[in-house]
């Protein structure tokens, strides 16, 4: 499953968090990556746009069609990951760093809460295979 730093946190519609004060880097998980294979090509909301936590902020698309990226967390977006339109396969080839999506200044850090820590996400993930 991967370790991650005890900064980082999962949604259940498998994003991570990366935190740094009120900063929050945003991608998809590796078990996301996995599930939606082959990324063809990213929509996503620009700079300045201000996104809620559980709503689409952008979506991905694969061979199947379309996947939306839910938002772990409510706040304003301060940077997207512009490599991504140069080369979307970085989200399959390195989805923890390079891979990144958005990063937004977060608008209530208690949203964090919420969210899963490293262990649970894994347990979350195992449950989800039919492992535990």
């Amino acid at each position: 499953m991967g370790t991650f730093s005890e900064n980082m946190f999962f949604s259940r519609e498998h994003m991570w968090v990366s935190v740094e004060d009120d900063i929050a880097t945003i991608g998809i998980t590796d078990y996301a990556q996995g599930q939606i294979g082959e990324v063809l090509g990213i929509d996503m909301m620009d700079v300045g746009f201000s996104i809620e936590r559980d709503e689409a902020f952008g979506s991905l698309e694969n061979a199947r069609g379309v996947v939306d990226l839910v938002a772990p967390v409510t706040g304003e977006i301060v940077s997207v990951n512009e490599d991504l339109f140069d080369d979307i396969g970085i989200l399959n080839s390195d989805p923890h760093e390079a891979g990144w999506i958005v990063v937004i200044e977060m608008k209530d850090k208690g949203e964090l809460s919420e969210l899963l820590t490293a262990e649970e996400y894994n347990e979350f993930l195992m449950e989800e295979m039919g492992i535990g």
